[in-house]
């Protein structure tokens, strides 16, 4: 076969997208008991949502989007992160108030490919839009900590960082652009071109990383009002027995982040992947974007990261296998029925074969247990095997969607 998938890009096929649905089940599961509805906003938008939103110093607007004008000259871009689309749709759709969303889907960013970095990533986020206070730091950074523990993620700790806003930013950034501008030269170009635009990216550089380690922290130069506001997300943290630690040097990679910002690291990636995901404050994003002023915050999690951090367990596609004998195929299609509905995983094969037969795709599939439907059905039961010690028993038809939960 001569077509490949695009470079950068992945197809996530069974058996390892079982660990992929486990996790996106187990993303909505959270976001929803967290009180967190579902947002659904397009894949592209148009390009001026992310240029002025994500900001144009940041690497993302100048050297990672997927641009095209479309058929009507118009300037598209497949979306890079999700929080921009987001507040566009809460300003588009005239809401006020507090809206507390989630999401999840694919990203494009023209990435050199490597294991964690794909050109079409796939994320969860969520977005808390309407709230200035601190609590609703802590509580998009607490669920994300809750989400990635759960998940199996070994050692997740956050990294955790105050940036100022309008009222103290520029002071410190001038402090910031004064001290790389001694050590123009110990910069890597890209940091240089950085320094013009925007100083605070410089420290986001990797490559700039031991230069400037001794730069002066952001957290510093806060003014009153944000000093106090990271103190109290820092005082809910540890009151929700969140593992965080402070990191002068986080900034994070798009502009529009105001005050807190975070990020979520693991021990089972290498030092260069170890980030999961993160988030900030954005209270300055909606303005931006050419609405009136909205505060937010929110996070997002790379799913290909997480999948790439947790214990590889077997995971079944199914619970039961239906097996019928010669003459028992309209009754085991009848069971396999009253299985599904009763939210049990079941599965058959899809034309009679000899038990034998039936018992080795059991196997295959990962099944539990065999339900066997035989003459027993006229007594209105049926025999379940289960797989793992070849112990079998004789249940009632009408127990044994309750037997299955229970064993």
């Amino acid at each position: 076969m001569s077509l490949r998938a695009p470079k950068g890009t992945d197809d996530i096929l069974p058996p390892a997208s079982r660990v992929w649905r486990r996790l996106l089940n187990a993303w909505e599961q959270m976001a929803e008991v967290y009180g967190y509805d579902l947002i659904m906003v397009p894949i592209f938008e148009m390009t001026e949502v992310f240029s002025r939103g994500v900001g144009e110093s940041s690497e993302v607007v100048q050297k990672q989007m997927y641009t095209f004008d479309d058929k009507g000259g118009r300037s598209l871009t497949l979306r890079p992160e999700g929080t921009a689309g987001v507040v566009r749709a809460f300003l588009q759709a005239g809401a006020q108030g507090v809206m507390k969303v989630s999401y999840s889907g694919p990203m494009f960013r023209y990435e050199r490919p490597q294991a964690g970095r794909r050109r079409q990533f796939y994320q969860v986020g969520l977005e808390y839009l309407g709230s200035p206070e601190p609590d609703a730091d802590a509580e998009v950074i607490e669920l994300g900590y809750r989400y990635l523990t759960s998940a199996g993620v070994p050692d997740v700790t956050v990294r955790l960082n105050s940036l100022g806003d309008a009222a103290c930013r520029p002071a410190y950034v001038e402090i910031l652009r004064s001290w790389l501008e001694d050590r123009r030269s110990l910069l890597c170009a890209d940091s240089q071109q950085t320094l013009d635009l925007n100083p605070m990216r410089v420290l986001d550089c990797k490559i700039c990383a031991d230069v400037v380690a001794e730069a002066p922290s952001p957290v510093d130069s806060l003014c009153d009002a944000c000093q106090a506001h990271f103190a109290s997300v820092q005082e809910r943290l540890v009151a929700d027995g969140v593992r965080y630690l402070l990191d002068p040097r986080l900034v994070r990679g798009l502009d529009y982040y105001t005050r807190t910002a975070f990020e979520y690291v693991g021990s089972a990636l290498d030092s260069a992947q170890t980030a999961l995901g993160g988030g900030g404050r954005y209270d300055g994003l909606a303005e931006v974007l050419g609405g009136p002023p909205v505060p937010g915050v929110g996070l997002a999690l790379g799913i290909d990261r997480i999948v790439l951090s947790v214990p590889d367990p077997e995971l079944p596609a199914i619970d039961v296998f239906v097996a019928n004998t010669d003459t028992r195929r309209a009754e085991a299609l009848l069971m396999l029925g009253e299985l599904r509905s009763s939210g049990i995983r079941s599965d058959n094969l899809p034309d009679q074969r000899s038990l034998k037969a039936q018992f080795k795709a059991a196997d295959r599939r990962g099944a539990r247990a065999v339900v066997v439907v035989g003459d027993e059905w006229e007594t209105g039961q049926v025999v379940v095997k289960r797989l793992d010690d070849g112990s079998q028993e004789t249940i009632a038809r009408e127990e044994i969607a309750t037997w299955l939960k229970s064993h």
